[in-house]
């Protein structure tokens, strides 16, 4: 069973200029979540138990959202929003996530190659993040 996954999300977004000048295409909002969020949740739920990302310049905020925030949290309990701690609470997907850049974006392939000691032998999915 394939437990890895490799996300690459190191490209410039430039078909979505100029939303993406600022904000990588895959932290744009589809609903209340990003774009990313939906793709780690499917892996996830798939059996999924580490992810990869392949990440560039000015990426930083893919990081930033899987990350644990304790100031958020107890920000937000003392709110009363403890629905959204929840929401927010990526540990509890039990995955492993893992973050290596693509010094030069050169395609998906040399994307992938970046992540080739990631999983040792053991096959991984790769899944586009956008």
């Amino acid at each position: 069973m394939v437990r890895s996954a490799l996300i690459p999300v190191a490209g410039h977004g430039t078909r979505l200029l100029p939303a993406t000048k600022s904000q990588p295409k895959e932290m744009l909002p589809v609903g209340r979540k990003p774009i990313v969020q939906y793709v780690v949740e499917e892996l996830v739920k798939n059996g999924i138990e580490q992810i990869l990302f392949v990440t560039g310049r000015n990426k930083a905020s893919i990081e930033n959202h899987f990350d644990h925030d304790p100031e958020l949290f107890r920000t937000l309990a003392e709110s009363n929003r403890r629905d959204l701690v929840q929401e927010l609470d990526f540990s509890a997907l039990r995955a492993k996530f893992l973050y290596t850049r693509q010094p030069l974006q050169r395609g998906l392939g040399d994307a992938v190659l970046c992540g080739e000691i990631f999983a040792g032998q053991e096959p991984f999915l790769v899944a586009l993040g956008d």
